[in-house]
């Protein structure tokens, strides 16, 4: 037997202990399973309860079961449920007494949801969303989740996929009626009017998104200076926590040292890296190694500098700046710590702040959260979500550019980027299907007849 024909089961809740549990079951045995352990099938999207009992007969749980016949069931095959209470014994005796009932298994990870997207319940994009929804840990990640989730994308692929299917086939039929006159020219017209607004509005969709993608993963600051200027205390500051150790002995910070943040609903992975400065500590020296790296690939560094210090643009550099000086990395904010002890005049810096004391450090969140909304921009409306989806979509927007240049020269070759086209965006909601074209054709023009 296949694998997709056998029916899996799985804890579909939290780990145990919990108070209750839920262990779903799909596939052409959930009513089996159901009926054995239940004694008989409840009605149909409704809660029952029922005395569960084993193989032999002994009773696992009172619970409450629900049975989800197929195809109307989130995964289009049988589902039944069984929600029991959430302890270890519980949970343990459910599963081994489903375990038994013939061409059952215990589900791998993610096969609810392949499951359901193989049956047409969700596309692939709408999977995506779930996988992000369950993942977010801030409230704009899972907004972005859930409109995912509801089709923001995969319904705007849909139609882009259908109307550049309806443009292949004007365009086909004009290569079928290429000795009827004048047949193919009007054909041709409407069809390419289509592709021009279809290349404007996918090329509008990648010109807005900014780095909205990005949102899933957060956005990375780096906090990085010399020795001793209060990295690892702004680091706390900003956490809110003592994540980082405070001495007042240079080097005290030999790793990177990392703690996750939201912001305004913003995810922000701030960085606390080992003091850049020339040391004969093989141990500190890889410390300073890996600050550099990390400072390299942050979206922003914060360059910490005392009061009166001197910025040194040497010691800023990092491997991404280029031999004319210029960063080719993300931005570099100068803050200068521990002004409150400073004496003298203070030299002008993008910031002044004092990590121990917190003076500053509201201001210096703000501008955080201002950088980072503006990084990840129009994140509310956004359709690409992931890096794969914009991928496809710039295959898509670059088949239908060379559709338009070829229009004119060889309708052949315009048709055959159009399909390129269809198939990008059928990869991306997972729905490539070549029949469509010709579908639309015989549909539309009676062609054979």
């Amino acid at each position: 037997m296949h694998p997709r024909d056998q029916t899996i089961f799985a804890l579909s809740s939290g780990r145990a202990p919990s108070a209750i549990a839920v262990v779903r079951i799909s596939g052409p045995q959930a009513g089996l399973a159901l009926t054995t352990l239940a004694g008989k099938l409840p009605a149909s999207r409704q809660a029952s309860r029922r005395l569960l009992r084993d193989g032999a007969g002994q009773p696992i749980d009172d619970a409450v079961v629900l049975w989800f016949p197929g195809p109307a069931s989130a995964t289009g095959e049988d589902v039944a449920e069984f929600h029991v209470h959430g302890g270890r014994a519980v949970l343990a005796a459910l599963l081994a007494a489903i375990s038994v009932i013939p061409n059952t298994r215990a589900a791998e990870p993610g096969e609810f949801t392949r499951r359901a997207f193989e049956n047409g319940k969700l596309d692939l994009t709408e999977a995506e969303g779930l996988d992000d929804l369950i993942h977010a840990d801030t409230d704009r990640q899972r907004r972005q989740a859930l409109r995912q989730l509801q089709g923001l994308l995969g319904d705007r692929a849909r139609d882009w996929r259908e109307r550049i299917i309806e443009a292949s086939a004007l365009i086909e039929a004009g290569i079928d009626f290429s000795d009827e006159g004048d047949v193919p020219a009007e054909l041709r017209a409407p069809a390419v009017q289509a592709i021009k607004a279809l290349y404007d509005e996918i090329a509008e969709v990648l010109a807005a998104q900014g780095h909205s993608e990005r949102l899933r993963e957060g956005l990375v600051v780096a906090i990085a200076g010399e020795p001793n200027v209060g990295k690892s205390t702004l680091m706390n500051q900003l956490a809110r926590r003592e994540v980082a150790i405070v001495s007042p002995y240079a080097g005290t910070t030999r790793d990177v040292i990392e703690v996750q943040l939201d912001l305004d609903g913003y995810p922000v992975t701030v960085i606390d890296t080992a003091g850049i400065r020339e040391t004969d500590d093989p141990v500190e020296q890889e410390g300073v190694r890996r600050a550099r790296a990390r400072a390299e690939d942050a979206d922003l560094v914060l360059w910490l500098v005392e009061g009166e210090q001197a910025v040194d643009p040497s010691a800023m550099r990092s491997p991404r700046t280029s031999d004319e000086g210029d960063p080719s990395g993300g931005p570099v904010w100068i803050v200068r710590n521990k002004v409150d002890l400073s004496e003298g005049v203070v030299p002008r810096a993008e910031f002044g702040i004092s990590a121990s004391r917190g003076d500053g450090v509201p201001d210096l969140v703000d501008a955080l959260v201002k950088f980072a909304s503006e990084f990840f921009g129009a994140t509310e409306g956004a359709l690409v979500t992931r890096a794969r989806q914009r991928d496809l979509l710039v295959r898509t927007s670059e088949s239908l550019r060379r559709s338009l240049d070829l229009v004119e020269d060889g309708e052949e070759l315009a048709a055959e980027e159009l399909r390129a086209a269809a198939y990008a965006l059928g990869r991306l909601l997972g729905r490539v299907d070549v029949e469509d074209v010709l579908g639309a054709i015989f549909q539309k023009f009676c062609i054979g007849k």
